[in-house]
């Protein structure tokens, strides 16, 4: 697969339709199957006609290109063809995560100023004009709608992200992204048009909306999804049961794997790791257990992923992997670029097709991530001679739980609404080998039993940004300017628990 980017006109582009051009080569074949009970199925020619219905019936309720739609779906076939159906009409997506409590998706509404949105039953509800779900799908019977074109770099959707400023970050993508996952065919995936690939994770997470459903649609593979409430120990099942050729998930859903019987695999080629980092040895316990490799990389909501192992150039032990064939990436320190061997930050390069236009109405948040032409992640590392990228952590407190990057200053603002609680600090800690959570430690006026907390977190932050331990304290460590050590505090609870 070349990895060089094709050969397209940028001033009449759409996402949509390049991901489904497809439908015109292979219109009976699979593009989607939901799995579940009652297995979902769409060939390519019936997704196609679902989302420019879609299109049309979002047009014909006169939304305008460049209006947000935001989505909250879940894991239905409603996802995808309300996200594409909307880039279809020139409309902007916005897709959230099925755990947002209604004061977040309150708090995101604000933001977006949605002139629609599209929720599923028993979602938190918003205030703005609804789309019933019902209503939504008949408008995959109406007349096709024509793609509506444009400039490659105008909006093409708005993904969130945890940023340092305590709140999710809105993060703004251009049409043009979708032209950058080609350069993960090849120096990730080994992407191929016959392959099944069965991602486990959420429609609404970057990693399984690209990886899971539109890489193998532009391709023209079949992409396999477990329906919603699926148990993980199902997905080995479902994986020979379908004959899935590639396996898609987060390194938890590895190791939770791993501990059930999994059947042998015959169709699977191998597997693919991307959210948190992927320990060594549970990438040979997945080897020893079912003959494959795990190819991870490594990316943000910002740029996608970019750096690399793959079944042609597996990445060395404990590394991130290369950058991938057309990205261009560097380490960045105090004065500009770095030699081999030194540590500093992850920089990719202006160009990258996969790189934000930027933080949605926050100019100076999205001039702060530049250097001159390079976008400086926040991660650091240490590229090696032959190329390879050595992850060596969070240039600031950034937490991940289960895939997703959560700031502990968005938690530590849920907590300090609580009446006793006078401060807050929350930082991930690593209560046995390969297993981080999200531990808050505070301050109170009296004593606050941890099942309360428990649920006053649940009522203020989606399950993934909840902590998991509760740790009482009569200070918490600060530095100068007051600045919060949440360092501190998890190197004294590891000691104190035994970790090193």
């Amino acid at each position: 697969m070349p990895a060089a980017l094709p050969d397209i006109d940028h001033k009449s582009f759409n996402l949509a339709e390049y991901v489904l051009q497809q439908a015109a080569h292979s219109p009976d074949k699979t593009a989607l199957a939901v799995l579940g009970n009652e297995q979902t199925t769409l060939t390519y020619a019936a997704l196609d006609a679902a989302v420019r219905g879609t299109a049309t019936g979002l047009q014909l309720m006169g939304l305008h290109p460049g209006a947000r739609v935001l989505l909250q779906l879940g894991n239905s076939v409603d996802f995808p063809i309300a996200y594409l159906g909307a880039i279809a009409a020139g409309l902007v997506p916005v897709p959230l995560s099925s755990q947002l409590t209604a004061p977040e998706v309150a708090e995101i509404q604000t933001r977006i100023a949605p002139a629609l949105t599209i929720i599923a039953p028993g979602m938190a509800e918003c205030t703005a004009p609804q789309l019933p779900l019902t209503e939504l799908r008949t408008f995959r019977d109406f007349a096709p709608a024509d793609y509506h074109r444009g400039d490659a770099e105008r909006p093409a959707y708005i993904l969130f992200t945890s940023g340092t400023s305590g709140r999710p970050q809105a993060v703004v993508h251009a049409h043009r992204a979708i032209l950058a996952r080609r350069m993960m065919w090849r120096d990730w995936y080994d992407l191929q048009q016959d392959d099944r690939m069965l991602h486990a994770g959420a429609f609404n997470w970057s990693f399984t909306l690209g990886t899971g459903l539109l890489d193998p649609w532009t391709i023209g593979a079949t992409a396999l999804v477990p329906a919603e409430g699926t148990e993980i120990t199902d997905l080995g099942g479902l994986i020979k049961k379908h004959e899935a050729t590639v396996f898609a998930a987060a390194p938890g859903v590895y190791r939770r794997l791993l501990r059930s019987d999994i059947p042998r695999l015959p169709s699977l080629r191998h597997g693919l790791c991307a959210g948190e980092s992927l320990p060594p040895d549970l990438r040979l316990k997945w080897r020893q257990a079912t003959g494959t490799d795990v190819h991870e990389a490594f990316g943000m909501s910002e740029c996608s992923t970019f750096l690399s192992g793959s079944p042609h150039r597996p990445a060395p032990s404990s590394s991130l992997g290369y950058a991938q064939k057309g990205r261009r990436v560097t380490i960045w320190g105090a004065d500009g670029p770095l030699a081999d061997g030194e540590c500093g930050t992850i920089a990719v390069h202006r160009s990258d097709p996969g790189l934000m236009l930027g933080y949605l109405d926050d100019p100076a948040a999205t001039a702060s991530r530049f250097q001159g032409d390079w976008f400086l992640t926040g991660d650091l590392a240490v590229r090696q001679h032959d190329g390879a990228f050595l992850y060596q952590g969070r240039a600031d407190d950034m937490m991940n739980a289960g895939g997703y990057r959560v700031s502990p200053i968005e938690v530590e603002v849920a907590l300090s609404q609580h009446p006793l609680i006078r401060d807050a600090a929350v930082c991930a800690v690593q209560p046995r080998k390969d297993v981080f959570v999200i531990a808050a430690f505070y301050v109170a006026s009296d004593v606050i039993d941890d099942e309360e907390l428990h649920r006053f977190c649940a009522a203020r932050l989606a399950g993934y940004k909840r902590p998991r331990l509760f740790v009482a304290r009569d200070t918490l460590p600060r530095g100068a300017n007051n600045k919060l050590l949440r360092r501190a505090l998890r190197d004294s609870w590891e000691a104190e628990h035994g970790q090193a």
